[in-house]
């Protein structure tokens, strides 16, 4: 999973099938490289009519499969690990060194533990796991769900010669996992980043309000105690550390500026992906209990900035 990304569309209108094409430039927004560089397998639409993708560097996978056949092994179809998860219920397994995360949820990841950790708060309580003392009933898991996975041999790869034996494609999958075991998760470590920014631009922000504290050590204990003694700016200050922990730093967006005003609150303008990350963005500010609210948005080239409130409590 470590070297594929897994995507759903937006519901597609219509009953008929798009093209590879058609929903490759439908979640452009949300690859990291060229279109061109990559291969897209689609999968069969869900109820909500969201078609579910996998994408992986182009040269990559043609080098990982010349490396299959080079060792003797007759490839019929190949499929991610996260992927084999049945779609039953919503799983999280201990698998070759990682956690995988997948079945009845988008999210289709490979963790490793210090990974999981940063990610455990966002993560869905019905989650089923399955720890390092559960490798067989793992290994059955995995078999069971490969009828539903995704193959990565489509289009230019798809294989036109007779099918094989179940024992080939049994052993080309687990080739594949111990191949991909050498990567690493690029989105976990780009929200560490995103989040580490934001964290920054509020230390930046406590010491323009509170020169005196030139040393950091917690920032919302140090808030917290300056509460009790300071005036409204400070209390102000913690309701954006608030929603910079709760709400924007678990999210990909960018904060390109931050404004307060007496009597409105704090205002803030981002940058996001597509509007579906804003929209995430806006139910996670929900379930955080706090008094904000999406402002206009705009569609700009490839990204969409909009407006972020945060309003005054009343009283």
């Amino acid at each position: 999973m470590e070297i594929c990304s897994g995507l759903r569309s937006e519901p597609w209108p219509g009953r008929r099938k798009p093209t590879v094409q058609a929903l490759a430039y439908a979640v452009e927004d949300l690859l990291a490289e060229e279109l061109d560089g990559l291969h897209i397998s689609v999968g069969v639409a869900a109820k909500d009519s969201r078609y579910p993708l996998l994408a992986i560097h182009k040269e990559r996978f043609k080098a990982i499969l010349a490396l299959l056949q080079a060792s003797g092994l007759q490839v019929v179809s190949v499929k991610v690990d996260a992927d084999l998860l049945p779609d039953d219920q919503a799983y999280g397994v201990w698998w070759a060194g990682r956690w995988l995360l997948g079945g009845a949820i988008e999210t289709r990841l490979a963790l490793s533990p210090e990974d999981l950790e940063v990610l455990r708060p966002r993560l869905p309580e019905a989650l089923c796991w399955m720890g390092a003392d559960r490798q067989r009933d793992i290994a059955a898991l995995l078999m069971t769900g490969r009828s539903r996975a995704l193959d990565l041999l489509q289009g230019e790869f798809r294989q036109v010669r007779a099918r094989w034996p179940w024992g080939a494609l049994v052993v080309s999958a687990l080739a594949l996992f111990a191949v991909s075991w050498g990567f690493t998760l690029a989105r976990a470590h780009y929200l560490e980043r995103a989040a580490a920014q934001l964290y920054e631009q509020s230390v930046q922000r406590f010491q323009s309000l509170y020169p005196e504290q030139t040393r950091i050590v917690d920032l919302a204990a140090q808030l917290k105690a300056l509460q009790g003694r300071t005036d409204e700016s400070s209390r102000q200050m913690g309701r954006l550390v608030q929603l910079v922990e709760q709400v924007v730093g678990g999210s990909s967006v960018e904060v390109q500026r931050i404004e307060y005003r007496a009597g409105t609150g704090w205002t803030l303008l981002l940058t996001a992906g597509s509007f579906s990350e804003l929209e995430r963005l806006r139910e996670r500010g929900q379930g955080s209990g706090l008094p904000i609210r999406l402002g206009s948005a705009s569609k700009d080239r490839e990204r969409v900035q909009a407006v972020l409130m945060l309003e005054e409590k009343n009283g």
